[in-house]
């Protein structure tokens, strides 16, 4: 009896056209293809004109792949219909999006940072820093004024990956008393070399130092500043390098 529940609930979804997580045993021999050549199929949807939807993420983007009727090939791209409406974007939000936005923020929150800015603050952004980055240092002074007012909060997670005395420098200001002061006093001073490297990085600071590097590669990304923010929709944008002023006002919200 539970089987046959079992079998027509998912006939209710089938037929409803509801996103359903995708068996890993029942993928086409298209489908399992594209896993071999990185693509994590994550899901499931019914599209029109005969195709069936799979979700799908590579290199932690989101990507909607097709499968023709036949079952013999995957076209991967954006469906659109007469009109031009995106009719991926809703089953990509829904099976990828949102579930690695909340995947991967969690991930961001549990890495070692330091903040600048109100605690309190209603935005969050994430940044990945590099002591010695002069990018890192002009998205530090660009964000004065809304870190001024209150309104954001940013998190720095410190990596050392430019210069010989990058992890050094670090790993000091992950060590200080204050690692806001120290981190305010370092980026005040960036023209003239900020805070001083340590000569020895105590065995846990190094454990810091390594967890942020490896969760930057997992991400994708292998450059400072990396930024992370959530969009009007809650779902979790990136932008690399110093932003310009146009985009500081969508990362960071009205001042």
């Amino acid at each position: 009896m539970r089987k046959h529940s079992c079998m027509l609930a998912a006939a209710i979804y089938a037929a409803i056209g509801i996103a359903v997580a995708a068996p890993a045993t029942s993928l086409p021999a298209p489908i399992q293809a594209l896993e071999t050549q990185g693509v994590e199929i994550v899901g499931r949807f019914d599209a029109p004109g005969g195709v069936q939807g799979y979700a799908g993420v590579l290199q932690q983007k989101p990507i909607g792949i097709y499968l023709t009727p036949d079952g013999k090939q995957a076209i991967v791209g954006t469906m659109l219909d007469a009109k031009g409406a995106n009719l991926t974007e809703g089953p990509l939000k829904k099976l990828v999006s949102k579930p690695m936005t909340a995947k991967n923020w969690s991930k961001l929150g549990q890495s070692s940072w330091i903040a600048d800015g109100n605690k309190d603050a209603q935005r969050i952004v994430y940044t990945f820093t590099d002591p010695n980055c002069p990018y890192c240092n002009k998205f530090w002074n660009d964000a004065r004024p809304w870190i001024k007012a209150g309104k954001v909060q940013i998190r720095h997670i410190m990596v050392g990956i430019i210069k010989e005395s990058s992890a050094g420098k670090a790993a000091a200001l992950l060590s200080a008393k204050d690692p806001q002061a120290a981190l305010q006093q370092h980026e005040q001073q960036h023209a003239n070399g900020g805070i001083q490297p340590m000569a020895t990085i105590p065995a846990d600071i190094r454990v810091k130092l390594d967890g942020n590097k490896k969760l930057m590669q997992e991400l994708g990304f292998f450059a400072t500043p990396t930024i992370f923010y959530k969009d009007s929709n809650g779902i979790m944008q990136t932008v690399q390098g110093a932003p310009s002023a146009k985009a500081l006002n969508v990362i960071l919200g009205t001042r």
